[in-house]
């Protein structure tokens, strides 16, 4: 902290303008304070036409910035980021698909300006609570492939309450014809990623059980061969029923893939599949409010199209999961 009666501040700058006052020379109080004699005559002309007020620090921002994004585009980014909450790499790729083509510091600065920037998890003394990542990657494609099943809600015919609230009367009118203590149930994501590429297979299941999981793995297997990973050598799973099954590991012995399991409530040790599950929950499963289960599920193809071939990802230096499969550059999933 800058003491108040430090010299050059404006205290003392009030105190160089009345020297001048006294009737000393401009140069002669400049010279002697050691500053420019311009920067001096500034402050005087100043402290003659507003006093005191004229001598505080003031901003350096210019009073225009003809390079500055259009107020409009800035508009436009925030309405796309407030509805998809997307961040600054996936917001410039968005935009950019549109037409209008910003750099992600771009973003960033805009996101921050208006206001919706993602803050830091910090408590009230300002220390970090998060545990310190520790990040790790598989040298080549196929080196590990993390699996892990997400559960979601099924959605009613008609909409649920995302679409007419929960207190509507059309959902209580829906939720007293299913009958008391029926439930919609729930849908089962499986999901195959791999480490070191992020390419990523998924499929919606009725159940989380050893045969269904099974017959997922081989499916998965089938899908990375066709993006040029030939061999899975390790697998990575929780410590769930379906992994421990008798089904799951004669599926993992007949791909001669080597099963390890996660640590007990631990897990951020499957951090990238867990991480993927969020981006596709995000992205994909309360991007907006479906009027089924059956029109949510028909547009889980078209986001791992996207996450796969033309989705920037972070960790990738900004390139889709298909820039780091082995000879493959281009391919329909």
């Amino acid at each position: 902290m800058v003491h108040s009666n430090a010299p050059l501040t404006p205290e003392g700058r009030r105190r160089l303008c009345e020297r001048v006052d006294g009737g000393r020379p401009i140069s002669h109080v400049a010279a002697q304070a050691g500053i420019a004699r311009q920067t001096l005559g500034r402050w005087y002309a100043r402290w003659v036409s507003e006093g005191y007020d004229g001598l505080l620090d003031r901003s350096s921002r210019p009073l225009r910035c003809p390079s500055r994004t259009p107020a409009h585009i800035e508009d436009r980014s925030r309405r796309f980021a407030a509805s998809s909450r997307f961040g600054p790499v996936q917001l410039a790729a968005r935009l950019a698909e549109e037409g209008i083509c910003l750099a992600v510091c771009t973003v960033w600065r805009i996101l921050v300006r208006r206001g919706i920037s993602r803050l830091r998890d910090l408590d009230i003394s300002g220390a970090d609570l998060r545990e310190p990542g520790v990040r790790y990657e598989w040298a080549r494609p196929g080196d590990m492939v993390h699996v892990d099943v997400k559960k979601l809600g099924r959605i009613p015919a008609g909409g649920g309450h995302r679409i007419h609230g929960r207190a509507s009367g059309q959902h209580r009118a829906a939720q007293r014809a299913k009958g008391r203590g029926a439930k919609a149930g729930y849908i089962f994501v499986h999901t195959a990623i791999d480490d070191h590429s992020r390419l990523a297979y998924s499929e919606e299941l009725g159940d989380e059980r050893g045969a269904t999981a099974a017959a997922f793995w081989a499916r998965a297997v089938k899908f990375f061969r066709r993006h040029g990973i030939g061999r899975i050598r390790r697998v990575l799973t929780d410590n769930g029923s379906c992994y421990r099954s008798a089904a799951f590991a004669a599926a993992l012995l007949a791909t001669r893939t080597r099963h390890k399991r996660t640590r007990p409530y631990q897990p951020q040790t499957n951090g990238k599949v867990e991480r993927f599950h969020r981006t596709l929950a995000r992205e994909w499963a309360y991007v907006r409010a479906w009027d089924s289960n059956e029109h949510r599920g028909s547009a889980l193809r078209a986001f791992l199209e996207r996450y796969n071939y033309r989705r920037p990802h972070t960790a990738l230096g900004g390139k889709p999961p298909i820039s780091r499969c082995p000879g493959v550059t281009n391919l329909a999933a």
